[in-house]
């Protein structure tokens, strides 16, 4: 018995321009409408779906295959997908005019296909020519950059619900040409559609990057448009070993960096809390918790909690907005501090340091680590959630990258090793530490006062 009535594999492969794939006929689309097409006939828990990389037979694209029968369908595209659902994934009839019958002639065309492949693999490596994924790391700016500009400018919420590039223009006050290439661009990164002149937001850009949508995170995204500016200085940053320019945040950066953190902490709290060991716990201190969005979740989860997030002053207004929305006022309050300065308090049965410590240096965060220790109770324990590099400092990759990031940004922050946190924490006095290890980028160390 097999563990779903059919398994359909679909090709996604992108290729290089001009060249026949699976991607450039429109296979995202067609396995997004396969997906939407089984939950609307309720065939979902019935059929497995996979995607997979090149078949070999590109010309036919978008190129499915339904097993256990081994039904090759070309030109499947989301147009033909709900046929092929309500024929053969529903009734088992499969849609003949879509099969690749020509078995043979396919077999063929496969192995015509991989033999020019290795054939052009030895022909980059006999001519030297750079291989393409090096080029698209190295080129990778020119699509970041190009997003960050329609998010900087809110050009998604001027496309609306279908616009022209002079209308968008004139809603922008931008140059006509230069909105039109811009348009194109975004659209060739599948962020918006184009069609008979007129552009159109995507279902992802329409809920979060249109002003008015339930889900707007455009003020969020800004966050990224402000780090561009530092990373631009990363060659000189490496030639000084510091920050060529850490200011102040003024208010924008501030409300677009508390807005990003809210957004990616509201996804990362819940499975957080269900691993902080809380029993017994009754007051909680948050270290620069902005948003206030781990307090929050706290303290829903342990209706016994009393919670203070300690913060810069212009953090935490901020912070009491969130609260109010969250209706916890009662339960979840603010202090005003420093980190670097001032006293965190005492008999704290739990303290949270969320996504902080990369922002400091190593002797900042032991001066953090022994003040957490003071201001807890005997028993109490000390949470750090970092972005934590393995011991050689290569992986993960996003934690690397997050290194460069405080480089850039920061007077002498870094992502640190499970090892540096371990002795920093030994060091201050806790003598039972331990490493939770959760899906996603972030990890805790738990260190308990005895």
């Amino acid at each position: 018995m097999q563990p779903f009535r059919y398994h359909v594999v679909m090709c996604t492969q992108q290729k290089v321009e001009n060249v026949p794939c699976c991607a450039a006929a429109g296979a995202a689309a067609a396995v997004n409408a396969l997906r939407a097409e089984l939950d609307r006939q309720r065939l979902a828990d019935q059929v497995l779906v996979s995607t997979t990389g090149c078949l070999g037979a590109c010309e036919h694209g978008p190129v499915m295959i339904v097993y256990p029968d081994a039904t090759w369908y070309g030109k499947a595209t989301a147009a033909e997908i709900p046929e092929i659902v309500r024929s053969h994934l529903g009734a088992g009839q499969p849609v003949e005019r879509l099969r690749i019958a020509d078995m043979p002639g396919l077999r063929q065309e496969i192995l015509d296909h991989r033999q020019q492949y290795f054939a052009m693999l030895r022909a980059q490596e006999a001519s030297g020519v750079l291989p393409e994924q090096f080029n698209e790391l190295m080129m990778g700016f020119q699509t970041s950059r190009t997003a960050l500009t329609a998010v900087e400018l809110d050009l998604f919420t001027a496309v609306g619900k279908g616009a022209g590039a002079r209308e968008v223009a004139a809603k922008l006050n931008t140059n006509p040409r230069a909105t039109e290439m811009l348009l194109n661009a975004v659209a060739s990164l599948g962020l918006l559609e184009k069609r008979n002149g007129i552009f159109f937001n995507t279902p992802t850009t329409a809920r979060f990057l249109v002003e008015g949508s339930p889900d707007y995170s455009r003020f969020a995204v800004m966050h990224f448009v402000h780090l561009w500016p530092r990373w631009s200085t990363l060659t000189e940053c490496v030639r000084e070993g510091k920050a060529m320019h850490t200011r102040e945040r003024d208010d924008p950066f501030n409300r677009a960096f508390i807005s990003a953190m809210d957004r990616i902490a509201k996804a990362q709290a819940p499975p957080t809390v269900a691993v902080i060991p809380a029993d017994g716990a009754k007051r909680m201190l948050d270290l620069g918790g902005g948003s206030g969005a781990y307090s929050i979740a706290m303290a829903q989860a342990h209706p016994q909690l009393q919670v203070d997030v300690f913060d810069l002053p212009g953090v935490v207004p901020m912070t009491q907005e969130y609260i109010r929305q969250a209706g916890l006022q009662e339960r979840v309050h603010t202090r005003v501090g420093n980190l670097l300065s001032d006293d965190f308090g005492e008999n704290y049965d739990l303290i949270l340091l969320s996504a902080i410590s990369h922002s400091f240096t190593p002797d900042q965060n032991r001066d953090f680590f022994r003040r957490a220790y003071a201001a807890l109770a005997p028993g109490g324990r000390f949470i750090v959630r970092e972005f934590i590099l393995e011991p050689d400092k290569t992986s993960p990759r996003w934690a690397a990258l997050f290194s460069l990031n405080m480089l850039v940004g920061t007077d002498g922050g870094a992502s640190y090793s499970e090892a540096e946190y371990e002795e920093w924490l030994r060091d201050s006095g806790f003598n039972e530490v331990r490493r939770v290890r959760m899906p996603g980028p972030s990890n805790l160390m738990i260190a308990t006062r005895q």
